[in-house]
């Protein structure tokens, strides 16, 4: 239940920064979908060292074992800095580092900022569309002779890609790492339920998710 419950406050605080969303949002499929999660919003010191909490929780409730958090540029940089302060929080102090988009041949040399990539590395990152930001970051880790051991992002829609499977899910065929999500579309379908005044919102959602849904 204590999972359960950050999960739907992570909706709820998600719903009040206005980064989810209501309405009908073109997505890159070209389907419309009932609502929209724009992890940019969070763009305060008071939303990011909430979210990152999330992040936290999330990980420590997954029981992953990890060594390093590793954030792909450029929006995984923010992300595992403030999640490695909210893990340190929380008691469990991690190193972190994250990637540059082109290597530097004077100074520090190299892509690779902070700790160094070693053991167990978990990715974070704020969603997976097509997967590109996770297979790079994994190209990163195993030139760093360590090991890939995970991803963690802020939602997961559940949503069929190309074929039959999801992003997440086709993430975790492709490259057998876990992902861990704060919440996904299951939990913002059983918050809406929890909330009368969303019964028109929570019927559009379930009504998208029939068509276009994946199970978990």
């Amino acid at each position: 239940m204590a999972d359960r419950d950050f999960r739907e406050e992570f909706v709820h605080f998600a719903i009040q920064r206005g980064v989810l969303c209501f309405g009908e949002f073109k997505t890159k499929a070209g389907r419309l979908s009932p609502y929209f999660f724009n992890a940019g919003l969070f763009n305060d010191g008071d939303a990011l060292a909430r979210l990152a909490d999330f992040y936290a929780r999330a990980i420590l409730a997954s029981g992953l074992s990890f060594d390093v958090l590793f954030g792909p540029a450029y929006k995984g940089i923010p992300l595992a800095a403030a999640t490695a302060v909210a893990l340190a929080a929380l008691g469990r102090n991690t190193p972190f580092s994250f990637n540059r988009k082109e290597a530097k041949d004077h100074g520090e040399g190299g892509s690779i900022i902070g700790a160094p990539l070693h053991g167990r590395v978990l990715i974070i990152d704020d969603v997976i569309s097509a997967g590109t930001s996770v297979r790079e970051s994994i190209e990163l880790i195993d030139g760093a002779d360590a090991t890939p051991c995970g991803v963690v992002i802020s939602i997961d829609r559940m949503e069929r890609g190309t074929g039959s499977l999801s992003a997440v899910q086709e993430v975790t065929e492709r490259f057998g790492i876990p992902v861990v999500a704060i919440a996904t579309l299951d939990d913002l379908v059983r918050y809406l339920g929890h909330h009368p005044d969303q019964a028109d919102h929570l019927a559009a959602v379930e009504a998208y998710r029939a068509r276009y849904g994946v199970g978990s």
